[in-house]
C-alpha cells in the first residue's frame, strides 16, 4: 500500500495513539500473548533484510503482521515464503496503522536510517533486532543503548556470527587463560571502504527506477539524485551519507569476540593512516589503532586494539606460524604472555606455537541461532548477550574509528563519559550530523 508523506508531529502522535493499548495492556496478560505469538513487523525484506526475516521468521512463536520496504520489486522473497503479510513503503506509516499490533521490529535498512526507524519504534515499546553497525554515528549508538535501557526493551545487533560456535570458543580459550593474558590485538579484513562503487566522486544522475521511492530511501541524508548501480540496493556501504565502509561492514563481526574476550567497552584513543579520502566516500587500506583501558584479561594499564582493512595485514611473525602457513583473509590475532591465538573469520581458533600446543586438548562451544535466540528473549522478557547494552558501545567503537578515518594522521582522545573527542578541530562536529526533517533522532532525555 502508498501513503502521503506524515509530517514528523503527525507521525509520532497517531503511532502513540495506535499503540496505546498495547501499552496499557496488563503485564500478565501480554506475557500470556507473548507465549504463543510474537508478532513482528520487518523493515528492509530483502539482501540482509531477507536473511534476517527468514531467520527470525523460521521461529514457530514469530507471525510477521508487516513489510516494509522502499522498492516494490523487493517484496517477492518475503512474499513467497509468509503469505499475505501488509505491505508498507514508509516505516512512519507502518508504525501510525498497525504500530498496535506489533511486538517487535526488524530494521535492516541502509545504515544511515537505522537509528531514525529503531528509534521511532522502541519509542513506542517495540523490541528491536537491528542490524550492524547499529547506527551511523557514535551519538545515535548511545541514543539507541539509552533509550533500550529506558524502556526496558529486548534488543539484538544482527552480527550474528557472535552467537556462533567458533567466536564463543574463542572467547573461552581467552577468558581461560590458554595463552595467558593479552598484550595486543590485531584484526584485519580483506575488504576496503570503496570496493563495491569503485569510485570517489559522485556519479551521474539516473532516472529512479519504476517502483523505487527515492526520497524514502534517502531519509535522514541529504538530498542527492539517484544513479544507477550505485547506492541502491547494495553499493550505499561505501558512501560516507549511507554506510560505514569496511569498519562498518565487519568492525562489528570481527572485533566483536575481542570486545567479548577482553571485556573492553569504550577506547581511550584512536589514530587512523590512510592514503586519504573524500567528503564523499570511505578510504581504501587503513590501519585504525584503538587503545582502550587495561582488563583482567590484558597485560598493563592500556591494551591496544589495531584494526586493517584493504589487504592490510599485521606483520606474519607475530603469529607464530608453522612455515609455508599463512594468515587467513580476515580474522583476529590475540597475543598472549604465553603464545598466540588466531581467530579467523570464520573458523576454529588456532593457537601457536604449534609446538608447546600439540597436544592442547580444544573446547568446544556450542553455537546458537541469533535471530532464534532474541525471540526466545523477548518472550521470556529476558537480555540477550548483543543487546544494545553491549552493542552500543561495540558500534560507538566502529564509528570512532570512521571519524578517524577521515581525520588520518590525527591522535584522537575520546571520554565516554562526557562524549567528547579531542586531538582534531573537526573531531567533535563529527560524533552526530544534520537530519532531513521528517526523519530526526532525538536525545533521550
Amino acid at each position: 500500500m502508498t501513503h502521503p508523506r506524515i509530517p514528523r508531529r503527525q507521525f509520532l502522535k497517531k503511532s502513540a495513539v495506535a499503540a496505546s493499548t498495547m501499552i496499557a495492556m496488563p503485564a500478565i496478560v501480554r506475557a500470556a500473548t507473548l507465549q504463543q505469538t510474537l508478532h513482528v513487523a520487518a523493515i528492509g525484506v530483502n539482501g540482509m533484510g531477507w536473511s534476517d526475516l527468514s531467520s527470525v521468521g523460521s521461529h514457530a512463536s514469530v507471525k510477521f503482521v508487516g513489510f516494509c520496504d522502499i522498492d516494490k520489486s523487493r517484496f517477492d522473497k518475503a512474499d513467497a515464503a509468509f503469505a499475505d503479510v501488509p505491505h508498507f513503503s514508509d516505516y512512519r506509516q507502518l508504525l501510525t496503522d498497525i504500530g498496535g499490533k506489533i511486538d517487535a521490529v526488524i530494521v535492516s535498512t541502509p545504515d544511515h536510517m537505522h537509528a531514525p526507524i529503531a528509534m521511532a519504534a522502541m519509542e513506542l515499546g517495540k523490541h528491536i533486532y537491528c542490524q550492524k553497525p547499529l547506527t551511523h554515528t557514535v551519538w545515535e549508538s548511545r541514543q539507541m543503548r539509552l533509550l533500550a535501557e529506558k524502556k526496558n526493551l529486548t534488543t539484538q545487533m544482527g552480527n550474528q556470527i557472535h552467537s556462533n560456535g567458533e567466536y564463543r570458543t574463542g572467547v573461552k580459550l581467552i577468558q581461560d587463560g590458554a595463552i595467558g593474558k593479552i598484550r595486543e590485538v590485531h584484526s584485519w579484513v580483506g575488504v576496503q571502504g570503496r570496493q563495491y562503487c569503485n569510485r570517489t566522486d559522485r556519479p551521474a544522475d539516473a532516472p529512479v527506477p519504476e517502483g523505487v521511492d527515492w526520497d524514502l530511501w534517502l531519509g535522514a541524508a541529504p538530498v542527492r539524485a539517484f544513479a544507477a548501480d550505485v547506492y541502491h540496493p547494495f553499493k550505499w556501504r561505501d558512501w560516507q551519507d549511507f554506510g560505514s565502509g569496511a569498519l562498518g561492514d565487519f568492525g562489528c563481526h570481527i572485533l566483536d569476540p575481542v570486545f567479548t574476550a577482553l571485556g573492553i567497552r569504550a577506547p581511550i584513543s584512536i589514530e587512523a593512516k590512510n592514503d586519504g579520502t573524500t567528503s564523499e566516500v570511505w578510504p581504501g587500506p587503513e590501519t585504525v589503532t584503538f587503545e582502550f583501558p587495561g582488563t583482567k584479561y590484558t597485560v598493563g594499564g592500556t591494551i591496544k586494539v589495531i584494526w586493517r582493512d584493504g589487504g592490510l595485514k599485521p606483520p606474519v611473525e607475530l603469529a607464530m606460524l608453522p612455515e609455508g602457513t599463512e594468515l587467513p583473509g580476515a580474522g583476529s590475532l590475540f597475543i598472549g604472555e604465553g603464545g598466540v591465538m588466531i581467530l579467523p573469520h570464520v573458523a576454529k581458533p588456532q593457537l601457536y606455537p604449534q609446538s608447546k600446543f600439540a597436544d592442547f586438548a580444544m573446547p568446544e562451544v556450542k553455537g546458537s541461532s541469533h535471530w532464534h535466540d532474541w525471540v526466545d528473549a523477548v518472550i521470556a522478557g529476558a537480555k540477550t548477550t548483543d543487546g544494545f547494552e553491549y552493542a552500543g558501545p561495540l558500534s560507538e567503537t566502529v564509528q570512532l574509528g570512521n571519524i578517524a578515518a577521515r581525520l588520518p594522521g590525527a591522535k584522537l582522545e575520546w571520554n565516554t563519559e562526557t562524549m567528547t573527542l579531542k586531538g582534531h578541530e573537526s573531531a567533535a562536529a563529527m560524533l552526530t550530523k544534520s537530519y532531513r526533517s521528517g526523519f530526526e533522532v532525538e536525545a533521550v532525555g
